[in-house]
């Protein structure tokens, strides 16, 4: 059993001993702990919380507990049920809310649950805040509950849902009459969570009349592994091959990931969903872009060819906010496909990456294969070093930086070495004794041959 505490929120099995897993008695404390440091970073008399969740097998228990918590602290709930992630960061600003959580364990399998932590602005917790709620949690001492005349109350509403697909389709860059006239034929694969209930409707709504699901049935019980990645989606890949399809979607549980399908069955590659949005933002808007270290840097290349400035920030989507607004950017995200576009909010929304590729193969007229093609075009290779756990991965990193001086280097989250053609980024995992290695390049020998001597002058130093 595995229970994970990170700047991402608190995430583990279901099932077994408090203190290993994802349980009751765990989640009352991390529910505890971040009910009250909001109530000191939220001054408002509008003391709501909204909760919403994925359609994991475990959901249903963990949103009452959850509710049941902070109705204990004297918070009111608003329950939005089963919903996406944007979705739930979209209710809590539309709600005037204190806060939100979400219950979803994202692209981890059906025994794994987690509860997200966002703040009033619908997006997650900063470091020092989620690290403080980490403190907290440990500390019952200073858990403190509301007495029965202030007990919170509890309210569902499940039309966000709605709301979340009129503000897409309210977006200025997306065409609804375009995609209209486009008569796409799509292929979706929601991976029996809330994909499956909100697609759909975004799909009917922007104009696409031509849809063939697969694992729409909000049912928890995923048929695949759902990490949106190629080796998982062999049945969307057939069913593309079989039919007429323009394009195809995938989404990950939760709907803020987005890949994509080419129409002849082959993957169009996570990397480039945002890369596809940014390009087609960037003609429109001039503007910064941002993505994470280990993205692609093709974001890099259309951003400067348009005019803008690219700018890294550190992996996690909190900090991608944080440099976006930092530098103003207007389109940014992360390689996983997660798509962050400031003028519908600060989150990764599956929902706003299908509004907007849509509208930009409309307008464009040509295939999906074909816009991918107009991208440049690089191959990343993820690679991994495994390590005893009292190694000093900190002081390898520094070995490395030290011995590659000469190279453009940035180190705010590991070390990333940009060759003329070709990157590696090497970062020590959060959560187990390993460094991580990506590395790109213009073909995936060069990539896998990067890694590996990176690999090799790495086990020189152990």
């Amino acid at each position: 059993m595995t229970l994970i505490k990170t700047i991402s929120g608190f995430r583990g099995t279901i099932g077994g001993k408090p203190g290993d897993t994802l349980n009751p008695l765990d989640i009352v404390r991390f529910v505890t702990a971040y009910g009250l440091l909001r109530r000191e970073a939220f001054k408002s008399d509008k003391n709501i919380i909204v909760v919403g969740r994925d359609a994991r097998i475990s959901g249903e228990m963990v949103s009452k507990v959850v509710c049941g918590t902070l109705m204990g602290l004297g918070y009111n709930v608003l329950n939005i049920g089963l919903a996406s992630t944007p979705t739930t960061e979209l209710a809590v600003t539309m709600s005037g809310a204190a806060g939100g959580l979400i219950l979803t364990a994202s692209h981890n399998p059906r025994q794994w649950n987690a509860l997200k932590l966002l703040n009033e602005q619908g997006e997650f917790l900063n470091n020092e805040e989620a690290n403080q709620v980490i403190e907290l949690a440990e500390n019952e001492e200073a858990f403190n509950y509301a007495d029965v005349d202030h007990l919170g109350k509890y309210t569902e509403d499940f039309t966000y849902g709605q709301k979340h697909i009129d503000l897409v389709k309210a977006l200025k860059l997306v065409d609804v009459e375009a995609i209209r006239k486009a008569d796409f034929h799509v292929a979706v694969d929601t991976v029996n969570s809330v994909g499956g209930m909100i697609l759909p409707k975004l799909f009917k709504q922007i104009g696409v009349n031509h849809v063939s699901g697969l694992y729409l049935e909000p049912t928890g019980d995923f048929k695949h592994n759902p990490e949106p990645l190629e080796k998982n989606l062999g049945d969307l890949k057939a069913l593309m091959k079989k039919g007429s399809f323009d394009i195809g979607f995938v989404v990950d549980p939760d709907v803020d990931r987005l890949a994509l399908f080419c129409e002849n069955g082959e993957m169009y590659g996570e990397e480039y969903t945002l890369v596809t949005v940014a390009d087609y933002i960037l003609q429109h808007t001039s503007g910064n872009t941002v993505s994470n270290l280990s993205s692609t840097r093709a974001l890099r290349d259309v951003t400067e060819k348009h005019g803008g400035l690219y700018y890294p920030a550190a992996v996690g989507e909190v900090n991608v906010v944080a440099k976006m607004k930092e530098v103003n950017a207007v389109i940014g995200g992360e390689g996983n496909g997660g798509v962050i576009y400031p003028e519908a909010h600060y989150g990764r929304d599956a929902l706003v990456g299908i509004a907007l590729i849509l509208t930009y193969l409309a307008k464009k007229g040509c295939k999906t294969s074909e816009l991918r093609a107009s991208l440049p075009n690089y191959i990343i290779s993820k690679n991994r070093i495994d390590l005893l756990p009292e190694t000093n991965v900190d002081m390898i990193l520094e070995k490395v930086k030290a011995a590659h001086q000469g190279e453009s280097i940035t180190d705010i989250d590991g070390v990333k070495i940009d060759f003329p053609n070709k990157w590696v980024h090497m970062r020590k995992s959060n959560t187990e004794p390993i460094i991580r290695v990506y590395t790109e390049a213009p073909t995936r020998e060069e990539a896998d041959a990067l890694a590996q001597s990176m690999i090799d002058e790495v086990n020189a130093l152990l």
